[in-house]
Parts: structure tokens; C-alpha cells; sequence
């Protein structure tokens, strides 16, 4: 089953954004890295489930508008449009390239996979693959894939994550049916609007914008 990995949040300025953030919901964001090929760099604010949200900007314009990757595109168009805020987010895998099978398999079309990687502070490399499922991001979203090649190394600044949780994602454009068919998830009938992560919750609503709660 799929856990949340991040939330994807379009910074202009990245001071502003970790002091709006900090401010508004009470954690703290530590420096993640930077994207060379992308032009792009990170803070983090990590979460006791093993989420996290993603404070993503740009230090490379040219760069990261001659990225490949749908996720810098979307940033790109994002800023350009001044849609400062969250709006992307990542589901964890440890079955990258079966969900390559089954996006073929059932002609859902798609991009990547993406190999990735990003030098921390400390000098530890990270690792990892991302596939998206094709959308227009002018007009809604759909999360990506994310296989990390060393989970633990990923979150082993445990001891600095803040004690909330991310407990719910909500969003909308898309049915929960079509949904799970996507991402191979086992709705329960009982739920009408939402899906079960492993740790946290998707609610489907009307409301295109991506929104989440802390707790």
C-alpha cells in the first residue's frame, strides 16, 4: 500500500515561505539541497509519520525551464502564474516499476521513470525514482511516484522532525473510483469521499486547489 511521502510547496522566497509556514502551523524547516540539473534547491519540514513538506524554489531559471521533469514544469508554470502554495504531492512506493506494468497493462499514460538524486547538507548523497501519471497542470493534478533507494537515509533527521502529522490531503478534479484505479488502491465503501494511505488520508472534494490538514 502507498503512504504519503511530501507535499510540494511553490516557494517565490524561500525566507518567507519557512516564516509564513512556521508561523501558521508552528514547525520548523531544515535545508534540504539543491536539483543541479533542475536549477532548483529545498527546505524540508519533516513530520513523526514519515511525511514531509517540501519548500521548493528555484536559483536557475533557464535550468528549470529546460527541465524535463513534469514536477519542475508545474513549478515553473506555478510561479510564473504567482500560485504561490502547496500544490503537488508525492505517494512512496517500494514498487516502482510495477506500477510501469500496470500503467501500460491498462493504457493509462505516463511519464518517466525519472532517476534523481540530491547532495545534503552533511555531503550524503540521496537517491531515488519518480513516474508520473500524465495530467495538464493548468488544470488540476495528480500526485507522483516516488521510490527512495535508501528510505532510512531520507529520514534520518527523525530527531528534528516536528511532533504533527500531516493527517489529511484534500483535493478534487478527479473521482475516488478513478483514483484507486490509478495508483492500485482498495477504496472501502463506507468511505465515501476518502482513500487510506498508510499513514494519512486522501478527501475528494470539488475544490481543485490542494489543500492539507496538521495535527
Amino acid at each position: 500500500m502507498l503512504e504519503l511521502d511530501h507535499i510540494v510547496i511553490a516557494t517565490p522566497d524561500m525566507d518567507e515561505s519557512i516564516s509564513q509556514y512556521g508561523n501558521k502551523f508552528a514547525i520548523k524547516a531544515i535545508k534540504g539541497g539543491e536539483h543541479e540539473d533542475w536549477g532548483t534547491y529545498n527546505y524540508l519540514s519533516f513530520f513523526s509519520n514519515n511525511g514531509y513538506l517540501e519548500f521548493l524554489g528555484i536559483d536557475d531559471l533557464d535550468k528549470a525551464k529546460d527541465a524535463e521533469n513534469p514536477l519542475i514544469q508545474h513549478l515553473v508554470y506555478v510561479l510564473e502564474k504567482n500560485n504561490y502554495g502547496a500544490f503537488q504531492f508525492a505517494l512512496r512506493t517500494k514498487q516502482l516499476d510495477q506500477y510501469v506494468t500496470h500503467f501500460e497493462k491498462n493504457n493509462i499514460a505516463y511519464h518517466g521513470p525519472y532517476d534523481a538524486q540530491r547532495e545534503k547538507p552533511d555531503g550524503t548523497i540521496l537517491k531515488w525514482r519518480m513516474l508520473f501519471p500524465e495530467y495538464n497542470y493548468e488544470n488540476g493534478v495528480l500526485p507522483f511516484l516516488i521510490e527512495w533507494e535508501d528510505p532510512e537515509v531520507v529520514f534520518s533527521e527523525a530527531n528534528l522532525a516536528n511532533a504533527q502529522n500531516i493527517t489529511k490531503i484534500k483535493f478534487g478534479g478527479i473521482t475516488k473510483e478513478d483514483f484507486a484505479h490509478i495508483y492500485q488502491l482498495k477504496p472501502k465503501k463506507l468511505n465515501k469521499n476518502l482513500l487510506h494511505l498508510l499513514n494519512s488520508k486522501i478527501l475528494f472534494d470539488d475544490n481543485k486547489e490542494l489543500r492539507f490538514d496538521l495535527a
